[in-house]
């Protein structure tokens, strides 16, 4: 009996200890990161993985490698359309070749020769008939002929500077045309290609790997999900009747529970009504179901300081007086 009177006090005392350090369940909550996922924009085989679960990666480091065979393949066809194309723009452009133009060259000089002989023809007939030594029947038997070698010189000389100056400007624009799309078709080849490697887009953490070696991957599956570590917030689930002064703009202090270290500055960012009991971050919700339920975001004030802690851990809300 003497015993019991001795304990009871000591037992009391670190009851009542206890029950100051108790911790109100209104205001607990968790650690919360966004999330990303690194999806795939072309159909392969996953080759190989490169990452483990838990793992931090940097932005630009390489997670994954697809094996896309249709991608070579596309790749040559593409290559081989580029260069008919260059080419056919090149002749476009340069026009005949040095025979060629040798050629008309040739051309254009004999035609200029029937030409003079026609023109000093035409000038020895023309004074014979002012003189009525020949008749007019004859004379423009000749001039016709004139005319003729005149027009088919006339023709061969243009011929020769189209082929000097190339093919016409409509000609070279469709030829200029069909390389832009051949190297169009390049262009699609070599981002195809880059989608063999899944690159971190941002600094994470690897949370869960969808896929493993030689599983197909999908456009728009998400092969590797994580955390961004720079996104660390906290997250409370809170009652109206515990609402009090938390509006946006708030500062608070956040305490982690499994860590033995100073309070966290923040600041209410959000306040909104929640919609689904699922959302509910409170670890012992034992309000009263009639109320409405708020969801209240708070930002560290240095996120430097918060940068190691455990996404979905437990924290509390302590207002800043």
């Amino acid at each position: 009996m003497r015993i019991r009177k001795i304990l009871f006090p000591f037992i009391l005392l670190v009851f009542v200890s206890c029950s100051k350090d108790k911790i109100d369940p209104a205001f607990m909550g968790k650690i919360e990161r966004d999330q990303i996922s690194v999806v795939t924009k072309v159909p392969g085989t996953v080759e190989n993985v490169l990452v483990h679960e838990g793992q931090y990666v940097n932005q630009g480091d390489t997670l994954a490698i697809l094996d896309i065979p249709e991608v070579d393949a596309k790749k040559q066809q593409a290559e081989g359309a580029l260069k008919s194309a260059e080419a056919q723009y090149q002749m476009a452009v340069k026009g005949a070749t040095k025979g060629q133009l040798r050629q008309l060259k040739n051309k254009v000089g004999g035609l200029k020769e029937q030409f003079e002989f026609a023109r000093k023809s035409k000038e020895r007939l023309e004074e014979m008939l002012q003189d009525s030594l020949i008749p007019q029947q004859q004379f423009d038997e000749v001039y016709a002929k004139f005319q003729g070698a005149k027009n088919q010189y006339e023709a061969a000389k243009t011929e020769l500077e189209e082929a000097k100056m190339g093919a016409r400007i409509e000609q070279q624009t469709m030829a200029l045309g069909q390389q832009l799309q051949a190297s169009g078709a390049i262009s699609e080849v070599g981002a195809a290609e880059r989608e063999k490697y899944m690159i971190a887009p941002q600094d994470m953490s690897v949370e869960n790997i969808n896929l493993n070696v030689g599983e197909l991957a999908l456009p728009g599956y998400p092969i590797i999900g994580g955390y961004i570590d720079a996104s660390v917030h906290f997250r409370f689930t809170i009652a109206e009747e515990k609402l009090g002064e938390i509006v946006p703009g708030k500062d608070v202090k956040i305490k982690v529970l499994y860590k033995n270290t100073d309070l966290i500055d923040g600041e209410v960012t959000s306040v909104k009504a929640l919609s689904s009991y699922a959302n509910i971050a409170t670890a012992y919700p034992d309000f009263d179901m009639q109320q409405t339920m708020f969801e209240v975001f708070v930002r560290p004030k240095n996120p430097e300081k918060v940068k190691d802690l455990i996404t979905k851990a437990s924290v509390s809300l302590e207002l800043d007086k």
